[in-house]
């Protein structure tokens, strides 16, 4: 089952993205070294849930 999730700056605290991923292959919260528009740099964003 496919879930849509929030990627979360670490350093802003902005959820500047949104995808999908597997809940059922990918048990752990995803890590991924994004671009933050706001710091205008790569900054590592964590996986949060989002609402609806």
């Amino acid at each position: 089952m496919r879930i849509k999730v929030g990627l979360k700056c670490s350093e802003s605290g902005d959820i500047n993205y949104s995808t999908y991923k597997n809940s059922k292959n990918t048990t752990e919260k995803l890590e991924l070294k994004k671009y933050c528009p706001r710091l205008r740099k790569h900054t590592i964003h964590k996986e949060v849930k989002l609402k609806g």
